[in-house]
């Protein structure tokens, strides 16, 4: 998974530097999808099968693409924060998630920018850059920094988002908005924030960061607190107290 992360943020990282060069398309309103996406997604997919032939792969661009050995499959977000790239923002990952009949088994977030890697295997920690990681431990909404996620044109429910983000507010030290779930995720296994929930969300944007998140001693669920999180495309996260304090707003402001 390093290897194929580290190849693949090779060509990430010259494109980054040259952002007006990039031939870019539009997959939906405000969403884009870069020439660098889907010649990261090729080379991750190379790589992958690579060490391991015959595992299944779900990728962003370029869908399910079945293996022989049905039990495991790589889910991979490419290039997530596209936007973020694409405007020259240096917040952005290559994420790669290992399934096993169904289970995260392990997980990596690399941001190709900051040379930040981020990995875990089920039962062996989380670590960033070989040191590990723990979810921080405040325990009070009102000390806490919480990520979240933005409906934009076109996609998400911008009148309960407003009542999310409103609720909030009211509650704790600060909100932020980067732009890159996986990374998002990736920052409250390290501790570096409180919590964070977001919306409308697909399992290459998660599966990495929920395996980050569960190995670094955290806590991630739906909206409603349970473990449908593929399913419903929601998710909350944070340590055991924090996170329960999420669903506890969230759930008080659908309801407003």
């Amino acid at each position: 998974m390093i290897a194929a992360a580290r190849k693949a943020a090779r060509a990430l990282k010259r494109d980054f530097g040259e952002l007006e060069k990039l031939q870019v398309s539009l997959k939906g309103p405000a969403n884009f999808v870069s020439a660098a996406d889907k010649r990261a997604e090729e080379t991750l997919y190379a790589e992958l099968s690579k060490a391991r032939p015959g595992y299944c792969f779900l990728g962003e661009e370029g869908g399910q693409r079945d293996g022989a050995d049905k039990s495991h499959t790589w889910i991979v977000d490419p290039l997530d924060g596209t936007t973020n790239f694409l405007h020259g923002i240096p917040q952005f990952a290559i994420s790669i998630a290992l399934a096993r009949e169904g289970a995260i088994v392990a997980g990596l977030v690399y941001n190709p920018a900051s040379e930040e890697l981020f990995l875990a295997e089920k039962g062996k920690g989380a670590f960033l850059n070989d040191q590990r990681i723990r979810v921080a431990a405040r325990k009070r909404l009102a000390d806490s920094v919480i990520a979240c996620g933005l409906p934009h044109i076109g996609r998400g429910d911008l009148a309960l988002a407003k009542k999310e983000l409103g609720a909030m507010q009211e509650q704790v030290a600060g909100l932020r908005r980067f732009g890159a779930a996986a990374l998002d995720l990736a920052w409250v296994a390290a501790g570096r924030l409180d919590g964070y929930w977001e919306r409308d969300l697909k399992p290459w944007d998660m599966a990495a960061g929920l395996c980050l998140i569960r190995e670094a001693g955290g806590y991630v669920s739906d909206v409603t607190g349970g473990d449908d999180i593929f399913a419903t495309g929601h998710v909350v996260a944070g340590n055991e107290t924090i996170q329960k304090e999420l669903l506890r707003v969230l759930k008080d402001a659908s309801k407003a």
